[in-house]
């Protein structure tokens, strides 16, 4: 249980510092990627080239992280706080101006030799948009 949840620590750490090497490398080459209300992503390649759309369109920082893991280290879930910048315009969404936002999110983890096998994001989609839509 403590060495999943220093896994997940070492993922929010990665990606609080922008370093997606040490992110992708914490991930399984088959990696599961449910995106929040969208599709379900298989690999590390998918992962990385979501990563890199995403440090496109916004600029995160995860902060209040809370990690829980199960007796055996097979599953874990993290609760946090997404502050942001929407630095340019997602398709389908409002467009960027530079609006930040503030907003709870969590995610569910599979773990799987030592790495994370799969990752569940959520986040309440319509609560992202009434923050950065100036209409």
């Amino acid at each position: 249980m403590q060495q999943t949840k220093r896994l997940i620590e070492q993922y929010y750490q990665a990606f609080n510092r922008g370093d997606m090497d040490t992110f992708l490398g914490l991930l399984t080459d088959d990696v599961v990627h449910d995106i929040n209300q969208g599709d379900r992503e298989q690999g590390k390649q998918a992962f990385a080239e979501f990563m890199q759309k995403m440090n496109h369109h916004y600029r995160e920082q995860l902060e209040n992280i809370v990690v829980m893991a199960n007796e055996d280290g097979s599953r874990a879930a993290a609760e946090f706080v997404v502050m942001g910048e929407y630095l340019n315009t997602d398709e389908g969404l409002p467009e960027a101006c530079g609006q930040t936002y503030r907003l709870p999110a969590g995610a569910f983890f599979d773990i799987r030799d030592g790495k994370v096998a799969r990752v569940t994001n959520y986040y309440n989609l319509g609560g992202w948009i009434a923050q950065v839509d100036p209409e």
